[in-house]
């Protein structure tokens, strides 16, 4: 059954895939529900899809759909009730000065560069094949909502980019590569922080952050940001309070 909440909405056409090997638990397989793209042209679709627990790569929209396993669990800051952390304020204090321009989804060699640095870094086992361009373009360059690219520079040195979703109720934070050379740095941390301040200064309530998996990782770094809900029995709710 639909978990989507508006009428308008609910007449979605949703397609599972194939199982396929999940690429947080290796040792299972999953399967996603993906929307039929052309659903996605009704006005404030994408913004109600995510708040059911969808999220997209490049133009696909989708949420995990395991037969027995619910291990993803969708999450967003409450960004009127966040509160950083001292770690997180010294971050915010450390990176501060970097010169911050927002842009539309394009092409530049030295986001490519970057973003590829990071990849055989941070994810060297990642599925990022040969060149790894045309997988990149796919992913991040493309997209059938309201997006934006954000550059962080310091002294005119790209040290990272984020693509932001931009909803009628909050930020999706799609994606962030950064220097991955620069040891202890919390890039990606501050990256977060800017855009639960942008959050703030738009008035939007909420900063949505994809899936978080208890069992994984590479996403405990979710859990370190306050005032962060998850999508449990479709229903939002404090994290700590989740019954898993």
């Amino acid at each position: 059954m639909s978990l989507l909440r508006d009428t308008s909405l609910s007449a979605a056409q949703l397609y599972l895939t194939a199982p396929y090997v999940c690429s947080y638990l290796p040792d299972r397989l999953a399967c996603s529900q993906v929307v039929a793209p052309e659903f996605l042209a009704v006005p404030g679709a994408y913004s109600e899809l995510v708040r059911c627990g969808f999220r997209r790569s490049g133009t696909l929209t989708y949420r995990p759909q395991c037969s027995s396993c619910r291990a993803c669990i969708p999450v967003r800051v409450d960004v009127a009730l966040f509160s950083p952390s001292r770690t997180q304020r010294r971050s915010r204090q450390r990176h501060g000065g970097m010169e911050i321009s927002l842009h539309g989804l394009s092409d530049k060699n030295e986001y490519f560069d970057l973003y590829r640095r990071y990849q055989m870094i941070r994810h060297p086992d990642g599925d990022v094949k040969g060149d790894g361009r045309e997988q990149y373009r796919n992913f991040l360059l493309q997209s059938n909502t309201d997006s934006m690219l954000v550059e962080f520079r310091d002294s005119g040195v790209l040290r990272m980019v984020s693509i932001v979703d931009i909803l009628t109720d909050g930020l999706s934070s799609v994606y962030t590569f950064y220097e991955p050379n620069m040891a202890k740095a919390s890039l990606g941390t501050y990256g977060i922080l800017w855009q639960i301040d942008a959050c703030l200064k738009l008035k939007l309530d909420y900063l949505y952050l994809g899936y978080w998996i208890k069992e994984s990782k590479k996403m405990t770094y979710k859990t370190n940001f306050s005032s962060l809900q998850g999508l449990v029995h479709n229903k939002w709710q404090a994290l700590p309070a989740c019954n898993f």
